[in-house]
Formats: structure tokens, sequence, C-alpha cells
């Protein structure tokens, strides 16, 4: 799969774009520490909640939720309350207002707001750093992954050598994400957060474009009676008993014969007695969220509010913008994956690997013009999430 030369132009004519946003506001953004890494606290609450939504909006995750909803139904619309998603509701209560009300600059010095600056207060000060370092590697980690997978698909091969790759297979992946991240990093790190929510707020409205082409391109070639034939039964449920009770064995669709192993998957994810492990969900968010968030790029946006109302507003927008696009996006990928799996998945079936599903859902469907806008993003997803997450390290 390699992209046209029009899809190429639009993608180039995208990083060019961005990148030259972040460096336009520099000049802002080097007046001081406080508009570095606030913005100044001169940022409008709802410029800030879409940027924090798009931030979310991630090309691994994104995939994650296809898989989710693919093997477990609309049951999986629990599964994000791992994370937990349910937080921003704490933070738009109470927790945005007492967070903005401390003044401070970063989630780690927080701390010494809630705790002090005795030695307690200082061991809590040293912990939420340490932690807070070791989240965003995770999440660079996990993003870069991602965003590999996703390119190599499309763009031509950096590396041909057959020794080299029979040495390093991820090789190619590893290095357009690599290429990718450190575009990203230029605006980022010159420009701040003024360029981090400028660029986020243009991605979001990409990202939503391409969410609903995705929807309507799915609903267009997908009748109802297709997915009917490749979904067991209580898959269209949302509610659910002590057990799971969906057996993927009794599917008979010829485009679709693999989904039979789902079964397996959900018995090796451990989801089975999913009354149980919702249970579990459930109070782990809670006592997340009300303990208070965790040092990274929502804290920011929290704390680069104006006012602590902007900083509550800010809160309560973001699931508002973010769930309705993106599980269009998602709801599109799974019906089109679902009803072509044996031709579209080229993953293990022993192990699942949905990161295979998105390049071949958009090489079979999605036309030449509009692959290009579609690909920009993608990729403005995985640059939303890695921008916020650069952004928040070294607060």
């Amino acid at each position: 799969m390699h992209l046209g030369v029009i899809d190429i132009s639009i993608i180039i004519v995208y990083f060019v774009g961005v990148v030259l946003l972040g460096i336009l506001v520099t000049k802002r953004a080097s007046k001081n520490i406080q508009n570095y890494f606030l913005g100044g606290n001169q940022l409008p609450w709802w410029a800030l909640g879409v940027s924090n939504a798009s931030g979310m909006f991630d090309v691994a995750g994104t995939m994650l939720l296809v898989y989710w909803l693919a093997v477990y139904g609309m049951k999986s619309m629990w599964l994000p309350w791992l994370w937990p998603v349910f937080n921003q509701i704490f933070l738009m209560v109470y927790m945005s207002a007492w967070l903005r009300r401390s003044n401070v600059m970063t989630g780690a010095e927080w701390i010494k707001t809630r705790f002090g600056t005795e030695k307690g207060g200082n061991l809590s000060h040293i912990i939420v750093v340490i932690f807070a370092l070791i989240g965003v590697i995770g999440f660079l980690s996990y993003g870069f992954k991602g965003i590999g997978e996703f390119a190599v698909a499309f763009f031509p091969a950096l590396v041909t050598n057959p020794a080299t790759l029979a040495r390093y297979p991820d090789i190619n992946a590893n290095l357009y994400g690599l290429i990718i991240m450190a575009i990203t990093t230029i605006y980022v790190v010159k420009g701040g957060m003024f360029s981090v929510v400028i660029t986020e707020v243009l991605q979001y409205l990409i990202l939503t474009i391409s969410s609903i082409a995705i929807g309507i391109i799915a609903m267009a070639y997908v009748s109802p009676a297709a997915i009917q034939a490749v979904l067991p039964h209580g898959w269209a449920n949302m509610f659910f008993g002590w057990n799971l009770h969906m057996d993927w064995s009794t599917i008979t669709s010829a485009a679709s014969s693999k989904v039979t192993e789902f079964g397996k998957w959900i018995a090796t994810d451990g989801y089975s007695m999913f009354g149980l492990f919702f249970i579990m969900m459930l109070f782990k968010g809670i006592f997340i969220s009300a303990a208070g968030p965790a040092p990274n790029y929502d804290m920011q946006r929290v704390l680069s509010t104006k006012n602590p109302v902007e900083a509550a507003k800010m809160s309560s927008l973001v699931n508002i913008v973010l769930n309705p696009a993106r599980y269009l996006m998602v709801a599109g990928l799974t019906v089109l994956a679902l009803t072509n799996f044996n031709s579209l998945y080229s993953g293990s079936i022993a192990t699942p690997n949905f990161e295979t599903i998105l390049p071949e859902v958009l090489a079979h469907y999605i036309p030449v013009g509009l692959l290009g806008f579609l690909m920009a993003g993608l990729i403005a997803a995985f640059m939303s999430n890695f921008a916020a997450t650069v952004n928040a390290a070294p607060a």
C-alpha cells in the first residue's frame, strides 16, 4: 500500500503548516516561563478544552477501542473506565477549581500546595515527579509504536537490505516513528503551550472531519443485514450480567470466518467475568479521580486557564468534544473490519494486533485525495497526543 502524489502532497502541506504555526508563536511563548508552560493564562477555556480532547485522540488508543468494540460489542463502552474516562466529571465539579486556585505552574508543584513543604510533603512531591516521568516515557513509547506501524503500511521502506530487515524487522516502523516525533518536537519545543493549543485545535478539526468521513463510508458500504450476519447474540447490548456470555463460535459468515477466534481473545484478556471486572474498574476509577489528577497534560490545561470558573468549564468540555467524533471513527472502522475481516486483518489470530486493520480499511475504501486528508488527520491524532505529553514533561 502506497500513497499517491496528491495524498503525499496533502500530508506535506499539513506538516509544514503545523511547524510554521509553532514557529510563529515562538515570540509570545519566549517572554517568560509562565507563557511557555501555561500560555500566560491568556488562552480561552474552550480552546484549552478542545486541545485537551485532541491530545487524548491518539492512533494507538483509537485502534485499541476498535479492538474492544469489535470483540466485546457495545459492552466495550465500559472498558475505557480502566483509564478512567469519567475523571473529567470530578475535575468539572470541584477538582479543576481547586487546582486553579493554587496558582502553581505544574502538577508536581501542586502537591506542595496540597501536602505542605515538610518532610511528608517533600516526599510526596518527589514521588509525583518520578511517577510523572515514568508516565511520560510510557505514553511516548506507546504512541511511538502505534504511529510507526501505521506509517510503514503506507510510506515506502527507508531500509530495504534483506539482512538488516531480518535482524531488525521493525526498523522501518521505528524510523518513521522517529521522523514524525522529530517534526512534532520542532513546534512543541519552539512554541510551548501557545503552539500546542493552536495546532491541536487545528488537528481536532481535521480529526473530526476524518471521523465523519469514515462513518459515512461505513454507512455507505455496509448494509444492516451484512453487519448482523457477523455479530453474535448480545453484541449490541450495552448491559451485562456476572459473565459476558458472548459466543463468537456461532458465526459462520464466509467473509469473516476468523472472528470465531474472538472467544479465545476474550479468554486471554481475562474479561469473561465482566461483572466482577466492572466493579473493580468502577471503584478504581472513583478512588483515582477523587484523589486528584495525574501530573500530565490534562493538569497543565487546567493550570493554563484564566480562572477557576474557566478551569471547570474547560474540563466539562473535554468529553463532549472528544467522544462523539472519536467513536464515530471507531464504529466506522469496526463495521468495515468485521464485515471483511478475512481480507482486511493481517495480524496473528493467536495474538490480537488490530493496528493492521486501520491501514487496510483506508487502502480499500478511501479514494485518492480523501486518503491524504484522513492520513493527515490520523497523523494529527498522534501528534496531538505526543505534543501534549512533551509539553507536560519538562513541567
